[in-house]
């Protein structure tokens, strides 16, 4: 239960820091509709393939075209984080980012982040092809190795960004802040986890019931009206939490690495976030 109250106490604190630029949570908007634009032409093409095809498979140029269609997505979506982590380091040291500022600092890192989205895009695809033809357990098994990547590389896009080093150094230095320091950022996130879970269970509890009154009465306009009402409150909740994600991952950015105490989260609070594992291991 403390570490849940922790967990809380730090979405509320990165909440607060993230109100002084409401306008940054529009950033995970526009990422979705952007990578949305960009993406479908791939995918469609690669679908239009493999039904022109006379074998299940897609054939290289399909799965070409699935390849570029996921670099282009995680290059959007990285870009737009690029955004969120670099108008929130300018919060957190003393700036006043608006939403200009963000987009204009990310797309002058355009070329230093395109070596990541690759990286990132390559091992979400071996990853996935590997979980689909896999059993239950292997599916688990690839479950487990996909977290433990994102939690050794939660640090490398501030570090990538905000330092100006390489994928390579970025890479290092992350995995070295995570092996230095118990992953309780894995409580962070899991209380903003907590927080888009319950925001989308609000948005269902609202719908629901007009989805559900519009199947009663064949009303298909009110059925459409209920799922765009729930398709749009779910983006929005995801809008709010990736920004309270960036926020939080900046902060502790700031204090794993550079050994900083970021504006607007106390010691403590930042502390109990990121504790040495020989506290850890001397307190059991």
């Amino acid at each position: 239960m403390g570490t849940l109250r922790r967990s809380f106490t730090l979405v509320r604190t990165s909440w607060a820091v993230l109100r002084q630029d409401k306008e940054l949570i529009i950033l995970p908007v526009l990422s979705v509709i952007a990578a949305g634009f960009l993406v479908l032409p791939f995918f469609i093409g690669a679908i239009a393939i493999g039904a022109t095809s006379d074998s299940d498979s897609l054939g290289p140029v399909g799965w070409v075209l699935m390849f570029i269609g996921y670099v282009v997505g995680a290059y959007v979506t990285i870009f737009f984080q690029t955004a969120l982590v670099l108008g929130a380091n300018d919060r957190l040291t003393g700036g006043n980012p608006s939403l200009g500022s963000a987009l204009s600092m990310a797309a002058s890192n355009a070329g230093r982040i395109l070596p990541w989205a690759i990286i990132s895009a390559t091992v979400s695809v071996v990853l996935q092809a590997i979980q689909e033809r896999a059993g239950a357990i292997g599916r688990i098994v690839v479950g487990l190795v996909g977290l433990a990547w994102t939690l050794v590389t939660m640090l490398v896009l501030p570090i990538l960004v905000i330092e100006q080093v390489g994928v390579k150094d970025a890479l290092s230095r992350s995995a070295t802040a995570f092996k230095r320091t118990w992953g309780e950022n894995v409580v962070g996130n899991g209380g903003i986890g907590i927080v888009g879970f319950l925001g989308t269970l609000l948005g269902l509890v609202v719908a629901g019931p007009i989805v559900a009154l519009g199947v009663s009465r064949s009303a298909t306009g009110l059925v459409v009206v209920g799922v765009v009402l729930f398709v749009l409150w779910v983006l929005l909740v995801s809008a709010f939490t990736s920004a309270l994600s960036a926020v939080f991952r900046t902060a502790l950015y700031r204090f794993a690495v550079l050994g900083e105490e970021p504006s607007g989260f106390t010691h403590e609070q930042i502390a109990g976030a990121f504790r040495p594992k020989s506290t850890s291991a001397s307190a059991a």
